[in-house]
């Protein structure tokens, strides 16, 4: 079938899962790659100077790098945020004033305002200063060109109904096979409604993806050449058709359902998933009843050569089953829980459509080769749910490929997920069978009201964690996993993603704890450029590797962008109030004391 080449594409010059061993669940054993000293330690560690104190309440050093004009704007701009009535009407209110002042003072004003805040300039060149400044207060860049198209809602709406669709259905008259929640629906075509902190891209045509990749590949190698450890982010929406990921997501969320409904059947209910084992006996008999093939063929499926001597199979296991390697994918079907009928997993594809998905496959591949190149971590950002699946496959298959000597590919887990858990231990477990590197970013979610409206309006089971604070335990719950790894293996890296000052106070407690170093650099922060700075630069100056993340491009492109970034401001008051504080703390230290016209050395 369609799917399974393509599968088997993307898993070419991959290894093989290793088979299981029989240690208990809990054990955390490192592959043979990850053994070993761990880097930075050992006799070095007797002479490394001890970790600085980070502080986060002295707004002298937080905003030692700034001049004091620079605060002021600061001050304004986070002010305006905080404005409810401002920002329900603030794209009128930008429209009025680029008729009123012109185009030429409006893009001064903004560069004055809004713009200067949030994003580093017009092109790689003007943004080379703003960069070289910031390292020089040990803050990197991770840099994205923030242009987006300004599409209409019913443009963005008829663009991705017909990229969602396949020749299949539209002939069907729309009718889909796949569960509603991996279909496309109208009401929730424009992706961007409710969406304040992530970018936003719509399907036109091949061209278009070869365009988006042209940039990603000059961001990377922009990101190069700023410095010799930066990061770069990509999209995998910008790079392709969407229908391949909804129809990938829903064969994985299919395929994944189907395995804890065989675990159900054993009284396995209610474990983490890296601790769900079916018995495989008892799961030759419950497919043998499913009629689907003989038993003889069904005991070939599960022998010891390919799932272990253990006489169980857990959820990576079966994962791996999805493969054009095995018989059984040409078997491969799940039972309708409304029809209680068998159908098959995996749906076919024109030629045209499986043309476009090994297109997109292509495009990864081609930014992965030249971030390995410039030495660029390359991050591929998190998305809505009923695309994440198939990203985060075709992230690990990426990681397979590239991280073999040392992370080079970070995939993104949204931690408001309910499942976020379970798929950090997944991923970090496959890594450790395997031998290569695992490289994660953790973030908490920036689809949140759009996905709690969309589960809610198309009657599927709400994937957010319930309260703000469940959240908050979800994140913390994941980061430990991912130290606790990072404490035994020299090759493993995460990027904590976060504007909670908490969360970073979190992290730099267990990295103690642990005895997790900065100058390993496996612990990563990021935050966005403009916000947070009494967290970035403290954590620079102290020796921590911290990324900003910077965006560029001219002033009218990216009024998208910032429009959402004003919008993220109001949604996270509590800590822009707190901002706020330290910023008038620091100009009035700085007017009492002589030092307005202070200028960073």
């Amino acid at each position: 079938m369609a799917l399974r080449r393509i599968l088997a594409a993307v898993r070419s010059r991959t290894p093989r899962l290793t088979p299981l061993s029989t240690a208990a669940p809990k054990t955390r054993e490192q592959p043979a790659a990850a053994r070993g000293p761990v880097r930075g330690r050992g006799a070095a560690e007797a002479v490394r100077p001890p970790v600085p104190t980070v502080e986060f309440d002295n707004a002298q050093e937080a905003y030692r790098s700034r001049r004091s004009w620079e605060l002021v704007r600061s001050l304004l701009v986070l002010r305006l945020c905080a404005s409810p009535a401002l920002l329900a009407h603030h794209e009128q209110l930008l429209h009025f004033t680029r008729r009123l002042l012109g185009q030429r003072l409006f893009d001064r004003l903004m560069k004055m305002t809004f713009y200067g805040q949030f994003v580093a300039g017009e092109d790689q060149e003007s943004i080379q200063p703003l960069i070289r400044h910031n390292r020089a207060f040990g803050v990197g860049s991770i840099l994205d060109y923030g242009v987006e198209e300004d599409l209409s809602q019913e443009e963005a709406e008829r663009q991705e109904m017909e990229s969602c669709t396949s020749a299949a259905e539209r002939k069907d008259g729309g009718t889909s096979k796949r569960e509603k929640q991996y279909q496309a629906h109208q009401a929730f075509g424009d992706r961007r409604d409710g969406v304040v902190s992530a970018r936003t891209y719509f399907y036109a045509n091949e061209a278009k993806c070869d365009r988006h990749m042209e940039t990603f590949l000059r961001c990377i190698e922009a990101s190069g050449g700023a410095s010799d450890d930066g990061f770069s982010a990509i999209k995998l929406t910008a790079l392709g058709r969407p229908q391949f990921l909804l129809q990938f997501s829903d064969v994985l969320t299919k395929w994944r359902r189907f395995f804890h409904q065989m675990a159900a059947e054993q009284g396995k209910v209610g474990l983490d998933a890296m601790d769900t084992k079916l018995e495989v006996a008892a799961l030759q008999e419950s497919v043998a009843r499913m009629g689907i093939a003989s038993r003889k063929e069904i005991e070939d499926w599960f022998r010891a050569e390919t799932l272990g001597v253990s006489g169980t199979l857990d959820l990576l296991d079966w994962s791996g089953l999805i493969d054009s390697r095995t018989e059984l994918s040409k078997h491969l079907v799940v039972p309708n829980m409304q029809t209680g009928q068998l159908e098959p997993l995996l749906s076919g594809f024109t030629e045209e459509e499986e043309q476009q998905m090994r297109r997109m496959l292509q495009r990864m591949d081609v930014l992965a080769k030249k971030a390995t190149e410039a030495g660029v971590r390359l991050m591929v950002d998190a998305e809505q749910t009923y695309f994440q699946p198939a990203i985060s496959r075709l992230t690990l298959e990426m990681q397979r490929k590239f991280n073999v000597e040392k992370p080079l590919i970070f995939n993104t887990y949204q931690c408001y997920l309910r499942d976020a858990y379970d798929n950090v231990t997944l991923d970090l477990e496959l890594a450790r069978r395997e031998g290569w590197c695992f490289g994660a970013k953790l973030v908490r979610g920036a689809y949140m009201a759009q996905e709690r409206a969309r589960a809610a309006e198309i009657g599927y089971e709400d994937p957010i964690n319930p309260t703000y604070e469940a959240t908050n335990a979800m994140y913390h719950r994941c980061l430990n996993y991912v130290l606790e790894e990072l404490k035994n293996n020299g090759k493993a890296e995460v990027m904590v993603a976060s504007h909670n000052e908490d969360t970073v106070r979190f992290t730099l407690r267990r990295m103690e704890e642990l005895g997790l170093h900065p100058a390993d650099r496996q612990v990563y922060f990021g935050q966005l450029l403009g916000m947070c700075d009494q967290i970035s630069f403290p954590l620079g100056q102290a020796g921590f590797p911290v990324y900003k993340y910077v965006p560029y491009g001219p002033v009218m492109e990216v009024l998208p962008y910032l429009s959402r970034r004003a919008l993220e401001n109001n949604s996270v008051m509590k800590g822009a109030r707190r901002e706020r504080q330290l910023l008038w703390q620091e100009l009035k230290r700085r007017l009492y004391t002589g030092n307005l016209f202070y200028r960073p050395a």
